[in-house]
């Protein structure tokens, strides 16, 4: 009897499932650099076979977001200073394009919940809930980034971000966004209210590169003491948890 293919269809949906969920998190930085993932404790807490894991992870691997070593040891790749720099260039071009094409799509709902994404932002930076706030600042970002009403700039963005989220567990406390006057995102939500693609857009660029400058440092400083990354993320208040939103069972 021919096979129906029903249950290829199924594992690879779940495969898909999984692997969406799990690029989320590399994104907002859930994972750190060089975290191990473990297939089987992975599968146990979604609730499934090793199967769609293995096949969620090694996508990732192909994106560049993880990396495989001997024996199918598997954990988060750590990008390189230049690595970084690179899609810190593309981020610079294509983020703001991403805001200024969001505008006329965001309406007054929508610039709430970003105002109240960076409220939540600085009140978990306030109480060093730096978990709390990587969230909140990719809620903020990419809650306009994907309504741009360009699925293939978000898709470039997502596979960018999918490789530089890791890296954002060193933002705090010693990269904390700096800013010589008011923060960038409320010239981000001043431009959205008014509607003002280019003003939207110049305030994205600005605060990748000013809100960005203390991280830039703490990233050249690991690329020359590379044991400091380690220091680093033991000095975060809270431990890494890798499996926080994974598909429920």
């Amino acid at each position: 009897m021919a096979s129906t293919g029903i249950h290829v269809v199924e594992r690879t949906n779940l495969a898909s499932q999984i692997y969406e969920n799990l690029r989320e998190q590399l994104m907002s930085a859930v994972f750190q650099p060089g975290q191990r993932l473990k297939i089987r404790e992975l599968a146990k807490e979604i609730g499934t076979s090793e199967t769609p894991v293995r096949e969620a992870l090694i996508q990732l691997v192909r994106d560049r977001a993880l990396e495989m070593k001997e024996g199918y040891f598997i954990r988060v790749r750590q990008l390189s200073l230049a690595e970084y720099l690179e899609l810190r260039e593309l981020r610079l071009i294509l983020e703001p394009l991403a805001a200024e094409r969001a505008v006329p799509h965001l309406d007054d709902a929508a610039i709430d919940r970003l105002s109240e994404s960076h409220r939540q932002l600085l009140l978990a930076e306030k109480n060093k809930d730096y978990r709390g706030a990587l969230q909140h600042n990719f809620d903020f970002h990419f809650g306009i980034y994907r309504l741009s009403g360009m699925p293939q700039l978000t898709e470039m963005l997502d596979r960018i971000w999918v490789q530089v989220g890791p890296l954002m567990n060193f933002l705090y406390p010693h990269g904390h966004p700096a800013y010589s006057g008011e923060h960038q995102h409320m010239h981000v939500l001043r431009g959205l209210q008014q509607r003002d693609a280019q003003a939207v857009s110049a305030a994205i660029k600005d605060d990748l590169i000013e809100g960005g400058s203390n991280f830039l440092r703490v990233l050249e400083e690991i690329e020359a003491h590379p044991a400091r990354a380690a220091e680093l993320l033991e000095l975060r208040n809270e431990p890494s948890s890798s499996t926080r939103k994974l598909i429920p069972k």
